[in-house]
């Protein structure tokens, strides 16, 4: 279960941890009780495929259905081409058997989820539900949200392709403002920009998937929606960029809060630090040599410490002005039960 690296093989741990019950069923439930973290399994063997939704419910998912037949998919969207439709999802730590007959409850659902909400703001799909809410819908509905509690004199409403798009159409849609794309991304073949182990590739790949439109950037006011705010290497560049191509103001409206805690439930982000993030970084700016500093008061978007905590963000990113989505507007935007909803990287919760 070792790899060369010396790290350990999860797939291969699992498999061993499964192993030491009678059962699958079994198995599956001891590893959930064991393992500290979020997981989602299918398990192909002789009698069907066992599908296990992760215990927390942090990650879907979703079986479809065709005649004769079943498939299973971490996105809904996934099947829809092959002539499946939506049967239904999986609820936190549910386990099934799938066979082309039917699907036997072996491990009934719990009560208590906690879903990741990046999976609305960022990582999903925009044609994928969960928990019966659609991507494109909840960002659309955020941008709606973001639009009601600014006010802002610019040109033209755009998003940071492709993820901002929907939150900017429906900022767009509720201000007035007119939506536009000075950027078009030039390739779906460019991967997540997120994804390459290095900054300096992870910053070649943000820039080259984007080509300005020099009519719709040149001597305007443009305000831009993004998914969120991580790092802030690359919207430093792209601001940078939007500058150098002419643009007179560019004003950046995150749709989420500041990420203020790496996530230690899922392994989408390569950050090795909680000091890679820039509300981490610019604390410590301003804290200076204080080390007995309340991180709850930058969490709270009412204090003297967040509005500073803003104000230095978007002095040292070259915003023209910066408000991020609340996260009351961000958990109403996907409009299930709060209780139900991961929020560790804003709020620590």
């Amino acid at each position: 279960m070792e790899m060369s690296g010396g790290k350990i093989n999860a797939t291969e741990l699992v498999a061993s941890l499964i192993n030491q019950k009678e059962s699958i069923t079994e198995g599956i439930k001891y590893v959930q009780e064991l393992v500290d973290g979020s997981m989602t399994l299918m398990i192909l063997t002789s009698e069907g495929i066992y599908a296990a939704r992760d215990k927390n419910g942090r990650t879907p998912l979703v079986i479809g259905k065709k005649e004769g037949a079943y498939c299973m998919s971490f996105e809904s969207f996934a099947y829809l081409n092959l002539g499946y439709r939506d049967e239904r999802e999986l609820g936190a730590g549910e386990i099934v058997l799938i066979t082309p007959d039917g699907v036997e409850v072996k491990s009934p659902a719990q009560k208590n989820m906690k879903i990741c909400a990046f999976l609305w703001t960022y990582y999903g799909y925009p044609t994928s539900s969960y928990e019966g809410v659609n991507v494109e819908q909840m960002r659309y509905n955020c941008g709606k949200i973001l639009a009601q509690n600014d006010n802002v004199d610019v040109d033209f409403i755009a998003g940071v392709p492709d993820s901002g798009i929907g939150h900017a159409i429906g900022y767009a849609n509720e201000s007035g403002i007119p939506f536009a794309r000075p950027f078009i991304k030039y390739t779906p073949t460019w991967p997540r920009s997120f994804m390459p182990a290095s900054q300096s590739m992870r910053n070649l790949v943000a820039h080259m998937k984007l080509i300005a439109v020099d009519a719709l950037i040149r001597d305007k006011k443009l305000l831009f929606l993004d998914d969120s705010i991580v790092r802030g290497t690359q919207m430093r560049e792209t601001v940078e960029f939007l500058y150098e191509c002419g643009a007179k103001e560019v004003h950046i409206r995150p749709a989420c809060p500041p990420i203020m805690f790496g996530c230690k439930y899922l392994n989408f982000s390569r950050s090795t630090s909680e000091m890679d993030l820039i509300t981490r970084r610019v604390i410590q700016k301003l804290e200076g040599a204080n080390k007995n500093y309340s991180l709850e008061k930058y969490v709270d978007s009412t204090t003297t410490e967040y509005k500073n905590m803003i104000h230095e963000i978007c002095k040292e990113l070259n915003f023209t002005s910066l408000k991020y989505q609340s996260l009351d507007g961000m958990l109403d935007a996907i409009g299930i039960d709060k209780s139900q909803i991961c929020t560790y990287c804003w709020d620590g919760r």
